[in-house]
């Protein structure tokens, strides 16, 4: 490995000693409140070093990752997530009865995971990348041992992953007994000249049976609504947020590597996986009382509208992607802020009619939550309003019309329950809500910001998403 490989890793690098200064700082006995600023700064770090960096893209490191405009972008915004997902878990933690420390060894080293599939270029490093996201986040899922469904929750996800697992080495091995070669762009050149055979679409389709539960596609979704009840709130926004982008991340660079769009099997698999998904998902979270249950369900839509992006396999589809990715994760950050913040000490703020009257009562928060829900349900002027169109632009410039037809058919459907949680925002309050105990006022105070933040970012996405777009073109032309 030479000093530009190095230097390029050196994001990585900071992201895995983030952990181990977590570690150093707990054996010291030093408090939450010093791991956690120690956390924040080692992120903002990782972001400085992702900037210095940036002139060495692209930057391949042979035989296992590629770090290039892709990466960069996919890894910053994971990035992001963890610096708001961090701040949330502070005044979450704080005040209930487990020991909060350990938490953050888990919550860097699941981070560590999902940037590690944003760089993957290799079985190896995907599965090692899985690995070490699905294994910490059996950690965070049930860390509130204490709470029976966070126990519950912890339990299925472990079986389930184990699960994904052994479909993701066994679909792997079947397609090395075809190529001779784990690396995804010999693969795809052994495609190019030979074509896909009886067993390389065995082995892909097994591959996206293990992606397709990370992802919570139909029908691989029935572990979601359960894993994103039982969490904290701060876990399920990264479940919801980083931890998708990676798996994402991997797939469409395996796709993009494979051309898998070309034949026709394969895309009629995933075509109907994201026809699926769409109806599936706003089905079941039109009845839903728990907002975390519904946002589960939305969340099971949402990838079936960036499947639309992925069917053409083009640079417009993928900047799609990614866009849509980065107005999802914000929005949903704003959401599971409010969430968080409005959580007592003995019970998660879960069922929606918890909500009743929250403007009358705070208002800033009933605006962020609304902004948030008008956004997913892609209204003009939010983040979620272009993400959308940009997904339908590159799906009819393809020629995809069922599954563009079927995105907004099930796009109305979605308005109804989202509209009817901002209904409930306004409603006349029944009764007082419990107020959040207010410990350390600065982090309370910056959670407060940092949701008012967001909600602007979802406004100026939605208004001016030009430059963005434009940037996403310019860092994927580092490829």
């Amino acid at each position: 490995m030479n000093e530009l490989e190095l230097q390029a890793l050196l994001p990585f690098m900071v992201l895995a000693a983030s952990s181990l200064v977590v570690i150093l700082l707990i054996a010291f006995r030093l408090s939450h409140t010093v791991i956690q600023i120690s956390g924040f700064m080692m992120m903002c770090l990782t972001v400085i070093c992702m900037w210095l960096v940036r002139d060495t893209l692209p930057r391949e490191i042979p035989p296992l990752l590629v770090i290039d405009g892709f990466a960069a972008f996919t890894t910053g915004l994971i990035v992001f997530v963890v610096l708001a997902v961090g701040l949330f878990s502070y005044i979450y933690f704080e005040e209930r009865e487990e020991n909060p420390k350990e938490y953050y060894i888990l919550l860097f080293l699941a981070t560590l995971g999902a940037a590690v599939l944003t760089v993957s270029k290799h079985f190896i490093s995907l599965f090692i990348g899985l690995e070490i996201l699905s294994i910490s986040l059996y950690g965070l899922i049930g860390y509130l041992r204490n709470r029976n469904n966070a126990v519950e929750a912890g339990l299925k996800y472990l079986m389930l992953a184990a699960l994904t697992s052994a479909f993701l080495l066994f679909g792997m091995a079947l397609v090395y007994l075809e190529t001779g070669s784990m690396d995804f762009a010999v693969i795809g050149r052994h495609v190019q000249s030979s074509g896909f055979s009886v067993l390389m679409i065995l082995g892909i389709g097994i591959l996206l049976v293990a992606v397709g539960f990370k992802l919570a596609f139909v029908p691989f979704h029935l572990w979601a609504a359960d894993v994103y009840q039982g969490a904290p709130p701060p876990v399920t926004a990264f479940i919801a947020t980083a931890s998708k982008i990676g798996v994402f991340s991997v797939l469409l660079r395996f796709g993009q590597s494979l051309g898998l769009q070309n034949e026709q099997l394969l895309q009629g698999i995933f075509s109907f996986i994201a026809i699926a998904s769409m109806i599936v998902g706003n089905l079941l979270a039109l009845r839903q009382q728990n907002i975390k249950r519904l946002l589960a369900y939305s969340s099971i839509a949402h990838f079936g509208y960036l499947l639309v992006a992925f069917l053409p396999g083009n640079d417009n589809g993928e900047t799609a992607a990614l866009f849509y990715l980065l107005s999802y994760s914000v929005t949903l950050l704003c959401a599971f802020g409010i969430i968080t913040i409005m959580s007592g000490t003995k019970q998660d703020a879960e069922s929606v009619s918890f909500y009743q009257g929250l403007f009358w009562k705070q208002p800033i928060l009933a605006v962020v939550l609304s902004v948030a829900m008008l956004s997913l349900a892609g209204i003009p002027l939010t983040a979620g309003f272009p993400a959308k169109f940009m997904v339908l632009a590159s799906g009819v410039e393809d020629s995809r019309w069922i599954p563009v037809l079927v995105l907004v058919a099930t796009s109305v459907i979605g308005l109804y329950y989202y509209l009817r949680v901002i209904g409930i925002l306004f409603e006349k309050p029944e009764e007082e809500t419990a107020a959040t105990k207010v410990l350390h006022p600065f982090f309370y105070y910056a959670t407060y910001t940092s949701l008012t933040v967001l909600m602007l970012a979802i406004c100026w996405l939605g208004l001016f998403p030009g430059n963005v777009i434009d940037g996403i073109r310019q860092l994927l032309q580092l490829e």
